[in-house]
């Protein structure tokens, strides 16, 4: 994009800045390069293909989960599309309004809330997915199949590492203190 610095300038500055810090190099590359391959792959695939379907990341993530799993409750598919369950609430709320998405009690506990996918939700993924697979294959075309099966690999031994290890890793740093509520970002007024 014109007017931001490219990967190899953000490296360049990065190491210029932490020339005398003691850090594992390697490790911030391959976590910083997770990051900006992961928000550029975002933004080509909502810019190439979701738009034109009205859809933002988030909410085809949240389709492709139920389409995969098939009619899922809530708690679910926030975990696995890696979001609250309050901004499911609002994603879910939208999709049901265009007709995507029904949401409905859980038939033992009225608690819990399930979200299946309606027909027309169906038909969009089935057109839309070949479109979006189309665009996974742009985004990767540097790699060879192998490299890509590598890759893949790689970053499931990242997934898992975190999920496996994370928490025990988050109280032995926090001194087994229970994390911080998270913030929306606004400070209350004074």
């Amino acid at each position: 994009m014109p007017g931001q610095r490219s990967i190899t300038q953000a490296e360049k500055l990065a190491a210029e800045k932490l020339g005398g810090f003691p850090i594992r190099r390697d490790q911030m590359a391959a976590v910083a390069n997770i990051y900006r391959a992961a928000s550029a792959v975002r933004q080509h695939l909502e810019n190439s293909v979701l738009r034109g379907s009205d859809l933002t990341w988030t909410a085809f993530v949240v389709l492709w989960v139920v389409w995969v799993w098939g009619e899922s409750e809530t708690r679910h598919v926030a975990e696995e599309a890696g979001i609250s369950k309050g901004t499911l609430t609002g994603v879910a709320r939208t999709l049901e309004s265009r007709g995507l998405l029904s949401r409905a009690g859980h038939p033992t506990d009225g608690r819990l809330v399930l979200l299946r996918l309606t027909d027309e939700g169906e038909e969009l993924m089935r057109r839309v997915f070949p479109a979006f697979n189309e665009e996974e294959a742009f985004v990767t075309a540097g790699l060879s199949d192998s490299e890509c099966r590598d890759l893949a690999e790689g970053l499931r031994q990242v997934v898992l590492q975190v999920e496996e290890h994370g928490e025990e890793r988050r109280r032995e740093l926090l001194g087994g203190s229970d994390p911080a509520p998270r913030r929306s970002g606004r400070r209350a007024k004074a």
